[in-house]
């Protein structure tokens, strides 16, 4: 198994230990730098490359965000903080997730997922596209492409720069963002709920104020920036 080397950057002992705790039950990263401050993860970075970092927001001296500013070739940034209010400011710094203090193995693990997810899709980024035709979405794989049709994909998570079409059976990866996905008039039929996340109307099971259900059984969760959508159902 490939190994991702990663750095923690947290200036609480206990939520720092609590993380690499998490992070070390996990045989794809390689802690290679474990840092109270963002000084001392910057200057471990001048002569060392990682691809996942996991940074605190509120640091003493300089803020995570100043440093994942000064570290941006870094592929994978997921932020750490106990206010949640801050998710909207690092999503412009391309984050791929958000941990909101205290959390638990299973929403590190989750957040995983999504990011072994992404470094597989990044390995293979040259190999898929995405064309629309009809009432289908051409999910191009190598010299192969997977007719997807519309009514079957549930919803549209965003991966950074690339969007996961989830069907009940299968997740297809196209290098297109979200926001590029969703202006195209096929789309038509979803809505947006989340900034990493679209649903189809027509499945939509129960809607309440931090989730909407899906017939399927999956759960997606609203963002704030996004209740107004939500209401538009209402």
């Amino acid at each position: 198994m490939k190994q991702f080397d990663c750095i923690i950057v947290d200036d609480d002992e206990i939520d720092r230990l609590s993380v690499l705790a998490y992070a070390k039950r996990f045989l794809s990263l390689k802690i290679v730098g474990v840092f109270e401050t963002a000084e001392k993860a910057l200057l471990f970075l001048e002569s060392n490359s990682v691809s996942i970092a996991f940074l605190d927001i509120q640091l003493q001296s300089a803020s995570g965000i100043e440093l994942r500013q000064k570290a941006l070739t870094i592929p994978v940034c997921v932020f750490i903080s106990s206010h949640p209010e801050n998710a909207a400011e690092t999503y412009e710094l391309q984050t791929l997730d958000f941990l909101v203090k205290p959390f638990n193995f299973v929403r590190f693990e989750h957040m995983m997922k999504r990011v072994e997810e992404f470094m597989e899709v990044r390995k293979k980024a040259s190999l898929f596209d995405a064309s629309i035709g009809g009432d289908a979405v051409y999910v191009k794989s190598g010299y192969d492409q997977i007719k997807v049709k519309m009514h079957e994909i549930l919803y549209l998570e965003a991966l950074k720069n690339y969007t996961i079409l989830v069907t009940e059976s299968k997740r297809h990866c196209v290098l297109t963002n979200l926001g590029e996905i969703l202006q195209n008039d096929k789309f038509n039929s979803f809505i947006r709920i989340h900034k990493s996340f679209a649903v189809q109307k027509q499945y939509i099971q129960k809607i309440s104020t931090q989730e909407i259900e899906l017939n399927s059984g999956a759960s997606i969760p609203v963002g704030r920036s996004y209740k107004a959508n939500i209401n538009v159902l209402l």
